[in-house]
């Protein structure tokens, strides 16, 4: 049974590394902020948001099951797609990319609990059949030490990790030494909850071990 990762996050394809699977990657056509911006003034509202994550992620995966056998003939297996973001006093935050946007995020964040948002949505795509969906959303929620001095984040705004991550925090890199607690699955914080994948995984039929082909 083959993987098919639709994102080229480096850090869902770590996590599926160190989970036992080696995965063939190609990147979703879609076109994010369209695609949210369209959706808000269809239906007159903002979407919350789990409601946020789960729309591109089962957009991201549904682009790559339709794709995956045209760029790797004879695939059969799975197709996982995700999305993140991170959600701090009702206020919704994605990448920063700037350093000044980093920088007043950590600012107003250390001390405090927000919570990660990840949508996941895993297709079985089989013979000749339609892919087969099964989607989730799960959520972590982190607290940041109190006493992160503006030297640090001065610091660890510099090395860029921060400028490309939802919510500009990792958890299993350099950011997570400003990190006290996280309530919930850890691999959420870091882009994608393992157990959550194997949940959907089980929920299309498939048995999780079969997904392990990288030498132990």
């Amino acid at each position: 049974m083959q993987v098919c990762l639709a994102s080229t996050s480096p850090a869902r394809l770590m996590l599926l590394r160190q989970a036992g699977i080696e995965p063939v990657t190609l990147a979703p056509a879609v076109d994010e902020e369209a695609v949210i911006a369209e959706t808000e003034a269809r239906e007159q509202r903002i979407l919350p948001p789990a409601e946020h994550v789960l729309l591109l992620a089962r957009l991201k995966a549904a682009d790559v099951a339709r794709r995956v056998r045209e760029e790797h003939p004879g695939f059969e297996g799975v197709v996982i797609g995700g999305d993140s973001m991170f959600e701090l006093d009702g206020t919704v935050y994605g990448k920063p990319y700037t350093p000044e946007a980093a920088t007043e995020r950590w600012t107003g964040m250390r001390g405090r609990t927000g919570v990660l948002h990840s949508g996941h949505s895993v297709f079985l795509v089989t013979g000749d059949d339609e892919p087969v969906e099964a989607h989730a959303v799960a959520e972590a929620a982190v607290t940041f030490a109190a006493d992160v001095d503006d030297a640090e984040i001065a610091a660890y705004v510099a090395t860029g990790e921060p400028l490309h991550v939802a919510g500009a925090f990792t958890v299993d890199s350099l950011g997570g030494a400003f990190i006290e607690r996280v309530e919930g699955d850890p691999s959420t914080v870091v882009g994608m909850s393992l157990s959550t994948v194997r949940r959907l995984v089980r929920e299309l039929g498939v048995a999780w071990p079969t997904l392990w082909n990288r030498p132990a």
